[in-house]
């Protein structure tokens, strides 16, 4: 193991995101495992963007905590909400654009929920909020974004990390949060497991 290299900790991280991955990464931490949790990610109806995004935190862990003996699960989901209205996690391009055309010129929130679940304890969760503003976003903006394909898969339908950082006129919280996963927040819930090592 080099200087570089991330401390592995012994707890499971309950996700599918790279982005997530990268970030405890940069972080300069590691989990032993990685499992996709299995779940159905469809918000229910009049569901709310914080209740809907700790619902999914906890089926995730849950999910995974029954494949993980006793080792501590670590789930997230983050959700980008306009209001109340839940923005989807864009699959296509037209959802990409739909999602755009809605956050230019406008203020959102990216909501994070995060979940550890432990053998024995009840589970610890917080949910993180941070609010970002959009500049008035052009037609030939819009369409250069949609051409280079970043906004697929990504809650909102942007990717703050990478070109669509040249859309937010401010940032009012955590930055890593947006990008996928409040680091401040997750290594203070992985705290007991880190000073316990």
């Amino acid at each position: 193991m080099t200087a570089a290299d991330p401390r592995v900790l012994p707890f499971i991280l309950a996700s599918a995101s790279p982005r997530r991955r990268a970030l405890l990464a940069q972080a300069g931490i590691a989990p032993e495992a990685i499992i996709t949790p299995d779940v159905d990610e469809r918000p229910r109806k009049g569901e709310l963007p914080r209740a809907y995004a700790l619902r999914l935190a906890l089926e995730k862990a849950r999910s995974v905590a029954a494949r993980a003996g006793n080792t501590p699960v670590l789930a997230a989901d983050t959700v980008v909400a306009c209001g109340r209205r839940i923005l989807p996690k864009a699959e296509a391009a037209e959802e990409v654009e739909r999602c755009l055309r809605l956050l230019s010129g406008r203020r959102h929130q990216v909501l994070t929920a995060l979940v550890l679940m432990n053998a024995g304890e009840s589970a610890k969760s917080r949910v993180v909020v941070t609010r970002v503003a959009f500049k008035v976003l052009n037609p030939s903006e819009i369409a250069d974004y949609l051409k280079s394909g970043e906004g697929i898969g990504k809650a909102g339908g942007y990717a703050v990390q990478g070109r669509a950082e040249a859309f937010v006129r401010f940032i009012n919280g955590s930055y890593s949060n947006v990008v996928g996963l409040p680091l401040y927040q997750t290594l203070s819930l992985l705290g007991r497991i880190w000073n316990s090592e």
